[in-house]
């Protein structure tokens, strides 16, 4: 097992890309400014890069996980052909209000639980006290607090140069 090391925790939808509601195809895929920069560059840092993110349109029946999953692999090439890469995408397709009943449930991995950061620190040796996470939601920010890492909300704008902001936040730079 490789050496511990801090982790970058990011949400998908309105972190990674452009949140239109229920992203699951590429041709709707649109990403945020400067993310492909800041996950190779957190990469180059030698930092864990994991995605956790909420997918109740599974749960809604909005889309199907093996459709999910074909964008998540098309998002990991995408980033590969840029020298960057996710170490884990992490996803709960669970909902109470779902439509599709063995997705309709509660779940410790819905945010704002924390279900999805505390099995990534399980899965992985991670530095959990220089590590964070980078969400556009209060549920997300809940959710780091109740795994021991810091919580920033990103509100839009370029993303590589508010993660510079998190890191001279945290003594990182």
């Amino acid at each position: 097992m490789s050496a511990a090391r801090p982790a970058l925790f990011l949400d998908r939808d309105g972190v990674i890309n452009v949140d239109r509601n229920y992203i699951y195809r590429v041709e709707d895929f649109e990403w945020v400014e400067g993310a492909r920069d800041v996950i190779r560059r957190f990469n180059d840092m030698g930092w864990w890069i994991f995605v956790v993110t909420n997918q109740s349109g599974i749960a809604r029946g909005y889309y199907t996980e093996e459709q999910m999953q074909t964008l998540h692999d098309w998002m990991t090439s995408e980033l590969a052909s840029s020298g960057a890469r996710i170490d884990r995408v992490y996803h709960c397709p669970f909902h109470e209000d779902g439509t599709i009943p063995r997705y309709t449930k509660d779940s410790y991995d819905r945010k704002p639980k924390p279900g999805m950061l505390i099995r990534a620190m399980t899965d992985f040796p991670v530095i959990k006290e220089r590590s964070f996470l980078i969400g556009d939601k209060q549920a997300d920010l809940d959710a780091a607090k109740a795994a021991g890492v810091r919580g920033f909300l990103f509100t839009g704008g370029n993303l590589s140069q508010f993660a510079d902001w998190v890191l001279a936040d945290m003594g990182e730079r």
